[in-house]
């Protein structure tokens, strides 16, 4: 591998990561009704930017990882518009939380895929990953991903947009 090609793979791995993470805290700000715009714009741009990194790699064939690369960029669309465009007003509170939580479960979905791939244990239990422990590894995660994702979508369908972030400051006689 070339260096040019070393560092770019660095690079999204570490948009990547930052994706991931950002999702973890958005996704703890959802379950708690809590909108997190900072940690939200940071989750939307680095799950954006590791879709869109994706596609530069040098293969000579469409991948299963385009495919999840491109349904990423739909639901990712959807998602800012809702959050941004639409501002969460009416059912695009619940679009937001829907299509936020799946481009996040995306980004899982090709993150145990790659540890399937890249970490010695896990790919000697599935070389090819289509043994069973890959596919009951993806299924754990995909249920779980809908448990949490219902769960986000009513607790924050409980926001409210006009609400304060933080309490009012009480002011001295």
């Amino acid at each position: 591998m070339s260096l040019g090609l070393t560092i770019f793979t660095i690079v999204h791995v570490l948009i990547s990561l930052v994706g991931i993470f950002s999702g973890f805290v958005v996704l703890a700000g959802l379950l708690s009704a809590r909108r997190l715009d900072g940690w939200t714009a940071i989750f939307l741009t680095s799950t954006v930017l590791t879709s869109v990194t994706g596609f530069f790699f040098p293969v000579h064939r469409f991948m299963p990882s385009h495919g999840v690369g491109i349904l990423s960029l739909v639901v990712l669309s959807i998602a800012i518009y809702a959050r941004y465009g639409r501002n969460l007003t009416g059912r695009w509170r619940w679009a937001y939380v829907v299509t936020a939580m799946l481009a996040f479960y995306f980004n899982m979905f090709v993150l145990v895929a790659q540890l399937f791939a890249k970490v010695p244990a896990l790919k000697a239990l599935a070389p090819t990953q289509s043994e069973p422990p890959f596919g009951i590894t993806q299924l754990s995660v995909l249920l779980v991903f809908v448990a949490l994702t219902i769960a986000a979508a009513r607790r924050f369908h409980n926001f409210s947009t006009s609400a304060p972030i933080l309490p009012p400051v009480a002011t001295s006689p």
